[in-house]
């Protein structure tokens, strides 16, 4: 068990072993305040995982409640497990068979919910004092990828810029390391996500139209393995610049599968 700390706020993240290229080292479940505590994204049914998240939330005085930040299998898998170990408790989510459905500046117990869309249209993060439980909106290392849902990505970004102008001491995220530097981190995303879609553009310009050649020219970084989520990102880009009048015609769509 991976146990991670945040700075000043009775946070702590306990990382699920359940690693992969997409989950990274494994998915961050997140434990916040006690006398009740809350529980964001249970993460995978694992029972060794789930014992440390009933050993952790018995020493804080108990559940008050759970949040998901998107409901992908990784974050969400052990909800009904949760449940039956703490009859009762409410769960909150965006979406889904929950008892608490939550949007854009919502409350629940110590978390406030802002909409961060992009990787799923569900996405929320969680503020917590000066920390921001981001899911998979944000995460440790590397870069997310973008599921296309009409408006996805401008959403995305909007929910970044939200974030970048919060005073954010640290960042949670849904995989990966804490972050300790989250203006920074937040300005690395933008710019990466801004300057693919200027390559993009640029390879359009230059007359490539089928979804191998934009992939190749475009997500040259991409291992084999992760070429399906690069396409659902290519997507997303596609219908961005769709929704702005500025999709050239003849642009191969990829069929999205595996992702």
């Amino acid at each position: 068990m991976t146990r991670i700390e945040l700075p000043g706020g009775d946070v702590v993240g306990i990382r699920a072993e359940n690693p992969s290229p997409f989950t990274l080292s494994g998915t961050n479940s997140w434990i916040v305040g006690r006398d009740p505590a809350y529980l964001v994204d249970p993460g995978p049914a694992i029972d060794s995982h789930l014992d440390a998240l009933a050993a952790e939330i018995a020493a804080r005085g108990g559940l008050g409640g759970v949040a998901l930040t998107h409901d992908h299998h990784d974050h969400s898998e052990a909800v009904p497990a949760v449940r039956e170990r703490f009859a009762g408790v409410p769960v909150a989510a965006a979406r889904g068979d929950v008892e608490v459905l939550l949007g854009d500046g919502d409350v629940f117990g110590p978390l406030v919910a802002l909409a961060t869309p992009g990787h799923s249209p569900d996405s929320l993060t969680y503020l917590v004092g000066p920390m921001a439980l981001t899911g998979d909106a944000v995460l440790g290392e590397g870069s997310v990828f973008i599921y296309p849902d009409p408006g996805a990505l401008a959403g995305y970004l909007n929910g970044l810029r939200a974030l970048r102008e919060l005073d954010l001491a640290a960042i949670g995220p849904g995989h990966g390391p804490a972050v300790a530097d989250p203006g920074g981190k937040l300005e690395q995303y933008i710019a990466h996500r801004l300057d693919r879609g200027r390559r993009l553009v640029a390879a359009l310009d230059d007359g490539l139209r089928s979804a191998d050649e934009l992939l190749d020219r475009v997500w040259d970084d991409a291992p084999a393995i992760l070429r399906p989520a690069a396409a659902a990102t290519l997507v997303a880009h596609l219908d961005k610049l769709a929704e702005e009048g500025r999709l050239p015609s003849g642009v191969e769509r990829p069929a999205l599968r595996g992702v």
